[in-house]
């Protein structure tokens, strides 16, 4: 009854909105500024394949999760096992890292939300707080360290140009969700701020799988004098989320709302407080020297109850990153120079307990004896020089150069046998050069070239041996990148297109030999070859003084193999990469109406995964519908309203949103390779907004 009914009340909105009138775009795709790189341009004559996604974007989707909107990105793939549980991986790099994301950088306003071992969690940001990401594919650029997957980068949401508000906002759904949020801005000439207060809840699909996150965002600039401005950022993260985790194939079919026994019977959930902070100061000293500089730090104390045992463990980090840039001609061609650096010192310990949770069953996790404590510290440099060069009108040269240094030190607190602090260990010195060029072909078009070497350095759990000690022999993943591509602008700005051919040779190949249940420890076990195709269409097929209709369309189709893997005495050289789909489109119809009525759809297609290296097994392919509608009214001219309805997997689609690569059974027990995703959902929400 509840689904008929919501699928008329989106029927009726989309009807309703045919009557009224709508605004132009007056901004094309192409023409936005990139502005994550140390030297700013715009998007259509960067020489690699870069993409944004706008706070338009954002807003298409259900407000609570990134995952349907980065998926809608070409050669991105972010699987979802729950809002805890997530894997991003760019070009099939990444993925087969076992429980997270790595190998892919991430930033927020310039700060890093990647830990000093390569680990990346964005999901702690609340979408309210951004206005802007921009994904660069591949290891192309040279001014971000360890990101042989490339670079993601979050921007904080602004308050207009003299605008104060306040804000309040619910969204409600299925499965117990409940979000609401405070968010207020002030600007004027010289100060802006924006902060947001967000309380996440969700009792969860499956068992074992309830959520909570309270969050807390402020960040803001203040101009100082003509010539400089101050930014500062700090949020703060409350989380408490069990854990299903994962489950066989026949569990998948016939009863996914399960949660693994053990982790059921251990009521395993993680827990922490984190706390990230940012100081930045900019200064034009003239029209020809600028400079960029950034100080942070963060902090998590987490504790994590799991049927093998109990984590506790604390992080503590700082760093400092700074560019000088230098505008000028050379040889009366016009060019702009950025060199700088990146530091990060990270301090990481942690002490595993026994769990009792089987010596008194249905009392969930018991803390035991501690058996083991390590402390890590963590360190990397970065020294990067970029430089870009019109050598004509028509012809843009970028190119650059950067050099890193990744140390890891390690003392067993437990044992206190191992002489007192190890020795640091270093991967050695990586340098890491690009070149790319872009040509106009003509006015709105480009084509595009570039040659890229990037680099992704092993994780601490990844360098251990199972003994607890720091496996020498380990090596720094290394790829090279090669691109060609096209960007273009049809039938008067109509019709934006992008076209991107790619292969990335990655050698020291790092995959996870699983050594027990829920363990395992990183060898390098041979080469990869990432090739692919990716494109992109956005097309303004009505665009009237009533109504807009604009349809989309992407996708991407690769070959991903292992061209040498030998793992142990198994040979999978030749086999499809394990955990990552070669086909994934995308499409979808936007319609927005003048007076406030708007309709969102997409469609997307993921093809099967192979599960394992031996390639003996593949997830299914699937495809899933959302559908959005929203209402903007303003109520006594002063409360600006919005009322949004909308349905995620709307075909009731039986699937797995992630998937653990190499999944191993134990015993009798089946492998437990699949995170099953969410049946047909629900949700609604409004907000009120004071504008003075």
């Amino acid at each position: 009854m509840f689904k008929n009914s919501f699928f008329s009340l989106l029927f009726l909105c989309s009807a309703t909105a045919v009557f009224g009138q709508i605004k132009k775009d007056t901004i094309a795709l192409s023409e936005i500024t990139l502005k994550g790189s140390p030297i700013n341009n715009v998007l259509q004559n960067t020489a690699s394949s870069v993409s944004v996604i706008t706070t338009a974007d954002i807003n298409k989707s259900d407000g609570i999760i990134l995952t349907p909107v980065l998926n809608k990105i070409p050669g991105v793939t972010m699987q979802q096992g729950a809002f805890n549980t997530n894997r991003i991986t760019i070009r099939g790099i990444g993925a087969r890292s076992q429980y997270g994301t790595n190998k892919i950088k991430a930033y927020f306003d310039g700060i890093p939300l990647t830990s000093g071992e390569g680990e990346t969690t964005i999901d702690d940001i609340d979408l309210a707080s951004i206005e802007k990401i921009e994904i660069i594919k591949g290891p192309n650029s040279t001014s971000f360290g360890s990101n042989l997957g490339g670079v993601i980068q979050l921007f904080s949401r602004e308050t207009p140009l003299l605008e104060s508000f306040g804000k309040s906002t619910i969204t409600f759904g299925s499965f117990g969700l409940l979000q609401q949020r405070l968010s207020a801005g002030y600007s004027d000439s010289q100060t802006n701020v924006f902060t947001s207060f967000t309380d996440l809840q969700s009792d969860g699909f499956r068992a074992n799988s309830s959520y909570n996150r309270k969050s807390l965002n402020l960040h803001g600039k203040q101009k100082i004098g003509s010539a400089g401005t101050l930014s500062f950022l700090g949020t703060f993260t409350r989380l408490k989320a069990f854990i299903p985790s994962s489950i066989n194939e026949t569990d998948l079919k016939n009863n996914p709302e399960k949660a693994a026994a053990t982790w059921a019977a251990a009521q395993g959930f993680e827990s922490y407080d984190k706390f990230m902070f940012g100081l930045g100061y900019d200064h034009q000293f003239s029209e020809k020297w600028s400079i960029q500089t950034s100080v942070f730090s963060n902090f998590k104390d987490a504790y994590e109850p799991r049927p093998f045992d109990i984590l506790d463990e604390k992080t503590n980090a700082a760093g400092f990153r700074s560019n000088v840039n230098y505008k000028d001609q050379l040889f009366s061609l016009p060019f702009e120079l950025s060199f700088g650096t990146e530091l990060l010192t990270e301090k990481y310990e942690y002490s595993l307990f026994k769990n009792l949770y089987q010596s008194q069953p249905g009392l969930g996790s018991i803390k035991g004896d501690e058996f083991s404590a390590i402390k890590q510290n963590r360190n990397y440099t970065n020294y990067f020089l970029q430089m870009e060069l019109w050598i004509s009108e028509k012809l843009h040269l970028e190119t650059g150069v950067a050099f890193n240094t990744t140390k890891y030190s390690l003392e067993d607190v437990f044992k206190n046998n191992s002489g007192g602090q190890k020795m640091p260990f270093t991967f050695g010195n990586v340098w890491s050069p690009r070149v790319g060029f872009s040509y106009k072909v003509s006015k709105g078009k480009n084509i595009f070239t570039s040659v890229s070497k990037g680099f992704s350095v092993p994780s601490v759990a990844e360098t251990l041996t199972p003994e607890g000690q720091i496996n020498t022999d380990l090596k720094p993943e290394i790829g090279w990148n090669y691109e060609l591509g096209f960007k273009g602008n049809w039938l008067k700005n109509k019709v934006y297109t992008e076209v991107t051919f790619y292969t990335t040779q990655i050698e020291n190949l790092l995959v996870a030999r699983r050594t027990a249940n829920d363990q395992f420890v990183g060898i390098n076990a041979g080469s990869s070859s990432h090739t692919g195709f990716e494109f992109l269409v956005n097309y303004k097929l009505l665009e009237l003084t009533q109504f807009k209709i604009t349809p989309y369309f992407s996708g991407a189709v690769n070959t991903f193999k292992f061209k040498e893997f030998l793992d142990g005495n198994a040979d999978y050289s030749g086999n499809q990469l394990t955990g990552v789909p070669e086909k994934q489109f995308n499409f979808g119809v936007d319609l927005n109406i003048k007076n406030g009525f708007s309709v969102n759809t997409s469609f997307r297609t993921i093809g099967k995964i192979p599960l394992n290296d031996a390639n003996t097994k593949y997830s299914e392919r699937y495809s899933l519908l959302d559908i959005k509608t929203t209402h903007v009214f303003t109520i006594l001219k002063i409360l600006r309203t919005e009322m949004n309805a909308g349905v995620n997997n709307a075909l009731d689609t039986k699937y797995a949103a992630n998937i653990l690569p190499n999944a191993v059974g134990f015993g009798t027990a089946a492998p437990r390779y699949f995170y099953p995703g969410n049946p047909v959902n629900f949700y609604g929400g409004f907000s009120v907004s004071y504008v003075f």
